[in-house]
């Protein structure tokens, strides 16, 4: 399974022995594994049909581009060139799509090898990784982890006014950020919370409305903004 297709080619050190045959082989079993790649990306993902296409494609096209270098040293740093370019023309990705994108790579340069088992079984293993870890709880936030804004009148000390609210919903508050709004006769105060019980939420707002003359507060989850790259 571990061995290439063109493992008498290799042994020889000629580059230009790939038959029909092998070639076609190696296509379709790199367009048939962008596919499962596409379905791997898609589970519980959003996505576009552009990048999907992509990603079905990808592995393709490197496979094509390493027959086509096949050992020739000036073509290989001429194509490494070229695909350095791309990074230039292209917008900041999510790092799940980033991670797609290296795993289409990777199965193209497998089968542009000829390593066709190989490749077949990184993306079975890959794939099932991907599967398990999506349905598990790995990596997710802690729910009782909020974001927690209010709006106060300029009237009000904001350092002390609350202290005794989250003091008895909350196990830990930080002050992230202080912004003045309404050309500053109003603060809007920024918390990251962690509440005892999330059950006791709407009644910990109610003791916020009465501090803060019922104004605007706004409780929810804290943004995962960080994922791109």
């Amino acid at each position: 399974m571990l061995d290439s297709l063109f493992a008498s080619i290799l042994a020889t050190g000629t580059t230009s022995s790939i038959s029909v045959k092998e070639f076609m082989i190696c296509m379709f079993t790199a367009l048939g594994l962008g596919v499962v790649i596409s379905l791997i990306y898609m589970f519980r993902s959003v996505y576009n049909k552009g990048f999907v296409i992509t990603l079905a494609l990808m592995p393709a096209i490197v496979q094509m581009v390493i027959m086509l270098v096949n050992g020739n040293l000036g073509a290989g740093v001429a194509v490494t060139g070229a695909f350095s370019l791309v990074r230039f023309r292209s917008a900041p990705g999510t790092a799940k799509e980033i991670v797609s994108i290296f795993l289409a790579m990777a199965v193209g340069l497998a089968t542009g090898m000829g390593y066709i088992g190989v490749a077949i079984f990184f993306v079975i293993v890959m794939g099932i990784s991907s599967i398990v870890l999506n349905l598990s709880s790995f990596g997710d936030s802690n729910s009782s982890e909020k974001s927690l804004r209010i709006t106060i009148p300029e009237s009000l000390d904001y350092g002390s006014i609350f202290e005794d609210v989250f003091e008895k919903y909350l196990r830990k508050w930080e002050l992230v950020q202080v912004r003045t709004m309404n050309m500053g006769s109003l603060f809007r105060l920024e918390y990251r919370i962690t509440v005892k019980n999330v059950v006791q939420e709407k009644q910990m707002i109610d003791d916020l409305r009465c501090r803060n003359g019922n104004l605007e507060i706004l409780c929810g989850r804290v943004s995962s903004s960080k994922e791109e790259l």
